[in-house]
């Protein structure tokens, strides 16, 4: 398979205004409980996230496949680096695209959230 990118920019403002207006239903529907507890509601972080799942959604070929958020999990890995968990619906996706190892970029600023991810095969 050959590797394949994925990458998404979101407006932290954007997050901010979709808990504002949705609340726990937002938060539940696109989050984890563990992203969540990472997060402590910080719109910064949340956005970080978004845009994570988005990029996976993208370089694992989603298409116009239904994806649940909560089947992609971002988390702070060993040494602050960041870590994609894919679980049901995306994991088996990814695994009939011949996805098995992900590497995640994440960067940025005051307003702004971006990932880049590469999906292809373990070596």
């Amino acid at each position: 398979m050959p590797v394949t990118v994925g990458i998404d920019l979101t407006g932290v403002e954007t997050i901010h205004d979709a808990v504002r207006a949705q609340g726990d239903r937002y938060l539940d529907r696109v989050y984890t409980p563990g992203e969540r507890a990472e997060c402590g509601g910080d719109p910064a972080r949340l956005a970080l996230r978004f845009a994570a799942k988005e990029a996976t959604m993208k370089a694992i070929g989603r298409g116009d496949e239904p994806l649940p958020w909560s089947s992609i999990e971002v988390r702070a890995g060993s040494g602050r680096t960041p870590e994609l968990t894919l679980h049901g619906p995306a994991r088996t996706l990814a695994h009939r695209r011949g996805v098995t190892a992900l590497s995640l970029a994440l960067a940025r600023t005051r307003t702004s959230a971006c990932a880049i991810v590469l999906a292809g095969e373990a070596r």
